[in-house]
């Protein structure tokens, strides 16, 4: 009886803790992740002396044949901070990319 009681707890204290563990486990990535690091590699090839200071996915675009996934970054050079929006237009049937634009923010 002891064993077969001892079994339960050992069982019970596997099954809790490997469900803790899920439980605490890292989502994946996001979607828009790899776009996202596109978006800042634009920003830095277009403003090489500028530091990123704020990143912000804006959101999907959903077209007939294509998505646009939308970005707005903060950027800081000089002692001047400006918004950068940062727009890629893919294929999402195989990732291709189709264009990136970028336009400076008014404010």
């Amino acid at each position: 009886m002891i064993l077969l009681f001892s079994r339960v707890i050992i069982a019970s204290t596997i099954l809790f803790l490997s469900m803790t563990h899920i439980s605490n486990a890292r989502p994946d990535a996001p979607p828009y992740a790899k776009w996202g690091q596109l978006a800042v590699k634009t920003a830095k090839e277009k403003y090489p002396n500028a530091n990123i200071v704020d990143y912000l996915h804006i959101g999907r675009e959903e077209k007939v044949k294509s998505s646009i996934e939308k970005f707005k970054l903060w950027l800081r050079e000089g002692g001047k901070e400006f918004g950068l929006f940062i727009y890629i237009e893919f294929d999402p049937k195989n990732d291709r990319i189709i264009q990136i634009s970028t336009r400076q923010s008014a404010t």
